[in-house]
C-alpha cells in the first residue's frame, strides 16, 4: 500500500512514493457442522468454500463444476423479454431500421457487438450502430443522439450496457416514434424510462434470479431468447452457413467473458459459468478481430499460437484495457469495428491502433496520476474521509484510471474530475462500506447526469459554479458514512498454510476455484514463522525479490515477491534489510512459473511482516 510523500529537494518540491504496512484479516474457520457435512473436502479446500459464501451441496457443485447446459437461465424469465423478442423479430421482418446503442468502455462495446452479430446472423439487413463520445455526447443517450437517429430513419432503439437511467431521453425518443428496448444492468433511477422492453435484472419485481450480470451478460442473454425463437420457428434447424443456433451462441462467449471481467461485476452465478466456456472459446476464438488483438499484444504468434492460456488476468491486464483506451482515448467505433471485422487486414490495421492507443493511454494516465497526488498533499487531503482532484483540460476517458489509481494508494474514496469548455465532469471510486452511487442519489440537485455502482460512479456537474458546494456537501456525507469505517488498507486472507502442504496437489484443486475476479478473488495464504534462507534481487535494475524460505521442515521453498526489491518504492529496503537467518511472515498466492517448457510451483508474495511476535 503506498504513501505518498512529498519533499522539497533543491527548492523543488519531489513526490517519494512509500509503502505502508497492510492489516492482515484471517478469515475464521468454518463451523464443524460444515466440515461434517462435507468429510470428503480437504481442510484448506473447504475453507475456501465456506469464505465464498458456498454452503450447500448444490451451491458447491456449480461453483466447483460449472454447466452451460443446467446453470444458465432460461432467458425468458425476464419480465419483458417475450416483448423485446417479438418487437426485434417485427423490426427484421418489415425491414425496419435497428440501431444498437452502446457504452464506450469494454462491457459496452462487446455487449453491442454481441447483439449486432446475432441481428445478422438472424436475417436483419437494415442496422447500424451508435456508440457516444466520451467528452462530446457523454454516458448513455442524449436528446441530441436521440434526434440524430431519428432523422436518420430509425424505428428501433436497442440500448445495452445503458439506457436505464435516460428516462428523458427515451420518452424524446417515444414520442418521436421510434420503439426503444433497454438492456441494462447498472443502479436503478428514481424514475424508470417509458421503454416498450426493459431487460435489467435489478428492476423492481423483476423475477429473473441472477441479479449481477454484467451489460455484455444482459446483452447475451436477449442474445439466448432471439437465437431460442428463431430456433423455434425456423423451417430448418441450421442457419443458411450451415451453423447450428447452439454453435453460433456459444462461439460468442469470447466476448461475453471479456465484457464481464472488464466490468467488474461478482465471478458468481451464472456470470462465473459463462466467463468460465468463455475462456475456453477466447482459447480458441474464430473473432478476427481478437486474435489481430491477441497478436498485437505478444499473446499468440504470427502462427496462430499462444505463449500461455489464456484466463481472467489475460482479459483483465491485457484486452481489456486496448479495448477501453479506444474509447478513453478516440472514439470507441474503432474497438467495435475490430469486434466486427471482416477482413484480417483490417482486424491487423485495427489491433495495431487500439495497443498504440494503449500506450499513449498509459503514458497519460501516469502524467496525470503524478499531477493528481501532487494535488493531494499540497491541499492537505490525506486526513479527509473523502479525496478530490479537478483537472483542468484533463480527459474525460482517463478519470476513472486516475481515481482507481488514488483510491488504491490512499485507500480512501475519490472523486476525480476534469474541466473542460466550462464543464466539470467527474468519476468516482470507493472502498467496500461507503456506497458511492447511493450517496449521489442523495443529491441529484448537483448533476447534469450522473450513474454507476457502489464501488465506482461518473458525474456531470450543473455548472462549475457549484463546484465547491458539491464537495463540501460530499465531503459531509463521507464524514458521515466512513465514520465507522476501517480506512487501514487490508490483505483478506483465506487461511492459514504450512509451507508443505503447498504441493501440485492442493493446486489442481485451488485451479477448480478459477475463473478469478469479483467475488472470487485468487485464494491468499498466510504462512508464519518463515525463516529466510536466501535473497536475490530479480528482474530490471533488481526491482523483484526471489526469497528462498524454510518453514516447519528442512525444505527450502522458492518465492517471488514483486516491486520489493525497489528500494526507492519500499522504504523497509527489503533488498538491503532481509538476510539468511531472519525470521518473517507471508501473505502469498500460489502460481505456477514457466520456462523453456518447465513448470514448477511458485509462491507469489503480497506482504511480508519482519521479526513478528512468537
Amino acid at each position: 500500500m503506498e504513501k505518498i510523500i512529498y519533499q522539497k529537494r533543491n527548492g523543488e518540491i519531489t513526490y517519494l512514493p512509500t509503502f505502508v504496512s497492510k492489516k492482515w484479516i484471517i478469515a475464521p474457520p468454518p463451523p464443524q457442522e460444515f466440515l461434517n457435512e462435507h468429510p470428503e473436502l480437504l481442510a484448506n479446500i473447504a475453507q475456501l468454500l465456506w469464505n465464498r459464501g458456498l454452503r450447500t451441496q448444490e451451491q458447491i457443485d456449480e461453483f466447483l463444476n460449472p454447466d452451460y447446459l443446467t446453470d444458465l437461465h432460461d432467458p425468458f424469465l425476464f419480465n419483458d423479454m417475450e416483448k423485446a423478442v417479438a418487437i426485434i423479430f417485427d423490426c427484421i421482418k418489415n425491414d425496419k431500421k435497428i440501431v444498437v446503442h452502446g457504452d464506450y468502455d469494454a462491457d459496452g462495446v462487446c455487449a453491442a457487438a454481441v447483439i449486432m452479430l446475432c441481428l445478422k446472423k438472424l436475417g436483419a439487413t437494415n442496422t447500424d450502430i451508435f456508440l457516444p463520445h466520451r467528452e462530446i455526447d457523454g454516458y448513455g443517450l442524449n436528446s441530441r443522439t436521440v434526434q440524430f437517429l431519428k432523422d436518420g430513419g430509425t424505428d428501433l432503439i436497442i440500448t445495452c450496457d445503458c439506457g436505464i437511467s435516460n428516462t428523458e431521453e427515451i420518452t424524446l425518443a417515444k414520442n418521436l416514434g421510434m420503439q426503444v428496448i433497454v438492456t441494462d444492468h447498472h443502479a436503478m433511477p428514481a424514475v424508470f424510462p417509458p421503454a416498450h422492453a426493459i431487460i435489467h435484472p435489478l428492476v423492481p419485481k423483476e423475477k429473473y434470479p441472477d441479479k449481477t450480470l454484467a451489460g455484455g451478460g444482459v446483452a447475451f442473454k436477449l442474445v439466448q431468447a432471439l437465437l431460442k425463437r428463431h430456433q423455434e420457428i425456423s423451417t430448418t434447424p441450421l442457419f443458411p452457413d450451415g451453423q447450428s443456433h447452439e454453435s453460433f451462441e456459444k462461439w460468442l462467449l469470447d466476448l461475453v467473458a471479456i465484457s464481464t471481467v472488464a466490468d467488474m461485476v461478482p465471478l458468481t452465478g451464472e456470470s462465473r459459468t459463462m466467463v468460465s466456456y468463455g475462456l475456453m472459446v477466447l482459447n480458441k476464438t474464430r473473432n478476427r478481430g481478437l486474435k489481430q488483438l491477441l497478436i498485437s499484444a505478444g499473446l499468440v504468434n504470427e502462427n496462430g499460437e499462444s505463449k500461455r492460456t489464456f484466463d481472467t488476468h489475460t482479459i483483465g491486464f491485457q484486452i481489456a484495457p486496448r479495448i477501453n483506451a479506444a474509447g478513453r482515448m478516440d472514439h470507441a467505433n474503432a474497438a467495435f469495428k475490430l469486434l466486427m471485422a471482416e477482413t484480417e487486414a483490417e482486424a491487423t490495421e485495427l489491433a495495431e491502433q487500439l495497443s498504440k492507443s494503449n500506450v499513449d493511454r498509459q503514458k497519460l494516465t501516469e502524467q496525470l496520476v503524478l499531477q493528481a497526488r501532487y494535488q493531494i498533499v499540497k491541499q492537505q487531503q490525506e486526513k479527509n474521509p473523502i479525496l478530490f482532484v479537478l483537472g483542468e483540460g484533463w480527459s474525460t476517458g482517463i478519470l476513472g484510471l486516475i481515481a482507481s489509481r488514488l483510491k488504491e494508494e490512499f485507500y480512501k474514496p475519490t472523486l476525480v474530475m476534469g474541466l473542460n469548455n466550462e464543464i466539470i465532469t467527474g468519476s468516482g471510486r470507493s472502498v467496500p462500506g461507503f456506497n458511492m452511487i447511493e450517496t449521489l442519489k442523495t443529491i441529484p440537485e448537483f448533476f447534469q447526469k450522473f450513474g454507476g455502482h457502489p464501488q465506482a460512479c461518473g458525474f456531470s456537474l450543473k455548472s462549475p459554479e457549484i463546484l465547491e458546494n458539491f464537495k463540501k456537501t460530499m465531503l459531509e456525507k463521507a464524514t458521515a458514512g466512513c465514520a465507522d469505517l476501517d480506512l487501514t488498507p487490508q490483505i483478506h486472507i483465506d487461511a492459514k498454510i504450512d509451507l508443505d502442504e503447498i504441493n501440485w496437489k492442493l493446486y489442481d484443486l485451488l485451479e477448480k476455484f478459477a475463473p478469478f475476479g469479483q467475488a472470487n478473488e485468487e485464494p491468499m495464504y498466510a504462512a508464519y514463522r518463515l525463516t529466510v534462507m536466501g535473497v536475490e534481487p530479480v528482474g530490471q535494475d533488481g526491482k523483484h525479490l526471489r526469497l528462498m524460505v524454510k518453514h516447519n521442515s528442512h525444505v527450502v521453498r522458492k518465492t517471488i515477491a514483486f516491486g520489493f526489491g525497489d528500494a526507492e518504492r519500499h522504504p523497509a529496503n527489503w533488498k538491503v534489510n532481509l538476510k539468511p537467518g531472519d525470521i518473517i511472515n507471508i501473505a502469498f498466492t500460489v502460481g505456477v512459473n514457466e520456462w523453456n517448457g518447465n513448470r514448477e510451483l511458485q509462491l507469489v508474495v503480497e506482504d511480508i511482516e519482519k521479526n513478528p511476535p512468537k
